[in-house]
């Protein structure tokens, strides 16, 4: 059985958190993050079996009632994305670097799934609106054409939700730029 992510987005950093504690009471999932997010709301991502994600995403979004801003399920998720959420995916080499700059939380989770999906490319990081006034981003590595291909295949299944502000493709960045990127 495939692996489930739910994400979560309230407007209330109190009903966040007592959200977040039943979703975890209510089924077996592990969850990836919750915190307040730009601008004062509260984001919970949690994963798992794709039943228990759905069982825990419903006590949730009942928890949630008015404070909830929205809420998605991706299911059959990359295996590279829980570890890109939390920040631990490891990273050999960088051929090269792309990167997806998103209006959302779930549109950055959304996009990082479909390019790793899309072509053999390592997620780095999927970074969700913490200091980015709300915004996400994704920064993928591999080879050239893999990573533009990752970022064409996620641009192109995005692009009508007007989500997706902007992206990049990098051959060969430079060292010190990599370092800063991976801390």
């Amino acid at each position: 059985m495939g692996k489930s992510i739910g994400l979560l987005e309230l407007k209330s950093i109190p009903v966040g958190v007592e959200t977040a504690d039943a979703v975890l009471k209510a089924a077996n999932v592990e969850l990836l993050t919750a915190s307040p997010t730009c601008p004062g709301k509260y984001v919970i991502i949690i994963c798992g079996a794709v039943g228990a994600v759905k069982s825990a995403m419903e006590s949730g979004m009942q928890m949630a009632g008015v404070y909830l801003v929205g809420h998605h399920i991706i299911n059959n998720i990359h295996d590279s994305v829980p570890a890109a959420i939390v920040g631990t995916a490891e990273v050999e080499r960088t051929a090269s670097i792309g990167m997806i700059e998103t209006m959302t939380a779930l549109t950055a989770v959304q996009a990082g799934d479909l390019a790793a999906k899309a072509a053999n490319v390592t997620l780095m990081e999927i970074r969700i609106a913490r200091g980015l006034g709300g915004k996400g981003f994704i920064l993928l590595t591999g080879e050239v054409s893999s990573v533009r291909s990752a970022v064409k295949a996620a641009m192109h299944q995005l692009e009508e939700t007007g989500d997706i502000t902007s992206s990049c493709v990098i051959p060969s960045p430079h060292p010190g730029l990599i370092e800063k990127l991976s801390n």
